[in-house]
């Protein structure tokens, strides 16, 4: 690359410009205004960030003020550097504000940059983009954008019919994540207005937000291939032996994204839903183009893929409605009279403020166990999300001090020994000494 031009224009301008008295003092106090910013802005920060928290209701407006606190040396800079051309202005000659006035505008542009770029969360790439877009402004400014872009153009290589270019690389790159970019901006906007719709079921919700942001991607991609300019009658070489690769390789993708669009069609799931799928027992957090996210009550988030939902029996506990029955086996004395078991389990049940009353619990005795008389007790609750171990421990707790206050006992197994042989019992006596020991 060929930089001849741009060291001459550069070396003009160093001079023309710095190496005269009122460049010098341009310099000085350019570099006296920094300095005294930062001092000023390390005490004026904390206090106006602490009175900008104050703000309620509009968290991006809040996002955007404490960015721009957050950068107060720049304001008292680009206050400082006006005031300096204000006042130098009166000399009459250009020449003695033109570094102050360049900076001024330099230093602007990069606070309105850093501080807008703050709608992107990932700070990395916010403060990537921030200082590409503020390299390109002071490009323009100091009017070398297309000495630049002319030497990056004649940095290419020749790929048979095609000719690629440094500055379609990096253009190529910057448009395409721009527009993807504000691709996924907008179908998370789009999304979130969808999911704020009470006129709209959550399954059709959750469809609804995953289309608009595939159509978008798809439109971003479009968009992207044609501003880049490739031409993609160049790829249909390469593209059986891709799609048989890909064929194989994202199978599985394929079908989970397919069974995704499958649960949502047919409603078989949704958010909030208890579920129970192998050993996993939880709640339907939120569906996603891949997996289904589920917790457990122990907290554990178990990202389950849409397929296992299509080809494996899955038990959802609220599918048609939130009502779900519970079984509680036990067990009670011989001694104890059943008919009186029954009613003071089925009482139990009712006493507790779970157990619902769409239908009345019942108890039933089930067999004659080997040591106890065995019972069912059935009752029914609106919130399985809420635990099936939890409300079965209550219910036995009650049962046990109902049971101890009608003196009905719980019966441990017991075990006979018959011998058919009779067995002689020795027993043996220690000799006692003279003195009774």
């Amino acid at each position: 690359m060929d930089f001849r031009v741009l060291f001459a224009r550069a070396e003009g301008w160093v001079e023309h410009f710095l190496w005269r008295e009122w460049g010098i003092q341009q310099l000085g106090l350019i570099a006296l205004g920094f300095l005294l910013s930062a001092l000023v802005a390390q005490r004026l920060e904390p206090a106006i960030e602490g009175r900008a928290r104050t703000i309620r209701g509009n968290p991006d407006l809040l996002r955007l003020v404490i960015a721009l606190m957050r950068r107060t040396k720049w304001l008292i800079f680009i206050v400082w550097l006006w005031v300096a051309v204000a006042l130098m202005r009166q000399t009459g000659d250009p020449l003695h504000v033109w570094l102050i006035s360049k900076t001024l505008v330099l230093a602007t542009a990069w606070l309105v940059v850093s501080v807008l770029t703050r709608i992107i969360r990932n700070r990395s790439v916010a403060r990537i983009v921030a200082v590409g877009v503020w390299i390109y402004l002071a490009l323009r400014l100091v009017e070398l954008d297309e000495p630049v872009a002319q030497q990056l153009n004649n940095a290419a290589i020749q790929l048979g019919a095609v000719r690629l270019s440094l500055l379609a690389v990096i253009k190529g790159v910057i448009v395409s994540a721009a527009v993807i970019w504000a691709a996924i901006f907008l179908g998370n906007i789009a999304s979130n207005r969808v999911e704020r719709a009470s006129s709209i079921t959550p399954t059709f919700r959750v469809l609804i937000s995953k289309l608009i942001k595939i159509v978008l991607i798809l439109l971003a991609g479009a968009v992207v291939l044609s501003a880049t300019g490739i031409d993609l009658t160049a790829l249909t070489v390469f593209s059986g032996a891709i799609g048989v690769g890909l064929g194989f390789g994202l199978q599985k993708v394929v079908s989970n994204f397919l069974s995704g669009i499958i649960i949502l069609l047919d409603k078989s799931i949704k958010p909030g839903d208890t579920i129970s799928l192998g050993d996993t027992f939880g709640w339907v957090r939120e569906l996603r183009a891949r997996f289904v996210s589920v917790i457990t009550r122990d907290g554990k988030e178990y990202l389950i893929p849409n397929e296992n939902f299509i080809t494996e029996q899955v038990v959802n506990w609220s599918f048609s409605n939130e009502y779900v029955r519970v079984d509680l086996d036990f067990g009670v004395a011989y001694s104890a009279d059943p008919h009186e078991v029954a009613r003071i389990a089925s009482q139990a049940a009712k006493a507790n403020a779970r157990v619902t009353t769409y239908r009345d619990p019942v108890c039933w005795l089930t067999a004659f166990g080997a040591s106890s008389l065995d019972f069912k007790l059935r009752f029914w609750i609106a919130d399985p999300s809420n635990g099936i171990s939890n409300v079965k421990g209550e219910i036995l707790m009650l049962l046990w001090d109902e049971f101890k206050k009608a003196d009905i006992n719980i019966p441990f197994p017991h075990r006979e020994i018959i011998m058919k042989t009779p067995v002689e019992v020795a027993v043996r006596r220690e000799a006692q000494t003279e003195d009774g020991g």
